[in-house]
């Protein structure tokens, strides 16, 4: 179970470098995530590190919020349907 779970967790990893984008900006490169990698656990790491982090997880935590309003609007905008455009006989 544990080979499952940490499957798992490696695959999320791997959505989340998707979704900030860094593969299309890397253009696939995997030797350039690997030092932008690199160089950010180093910023993790320094004497700044606390405050690096703690920035870092303000931005993620606003980031996965913002996604989820909205995830929450669409399905709400989807599950509202109007009035189909250009009916002017449709009474009120």
């Amino acid at each position: 179970m544990a080979r499952r779970e940490r499957t798992r967790h490696l695959i999320e990893l791997g959505g989340l470098v998707q979704k900030a984008g860094l593969v299309s900006i890397a253009d696939d490169d995997r030797a350039m995530l690997y030092g932008a990698f690199l160089e950010l656990a180093l910023q993790m790491q320094g004497d700044d590190g606390a405050q690096a982090k703690l920035l870092f997880r303000r931005r993620g935590a606003r980031a996965f919020a913002t996604e989820a309003e909205e995830a929450a609007s669409t399905r709400t905008a989807d599950s509202n349907p109007k009035a189909p455009s250009g009916r002017t006989d449709v009474e009120a």
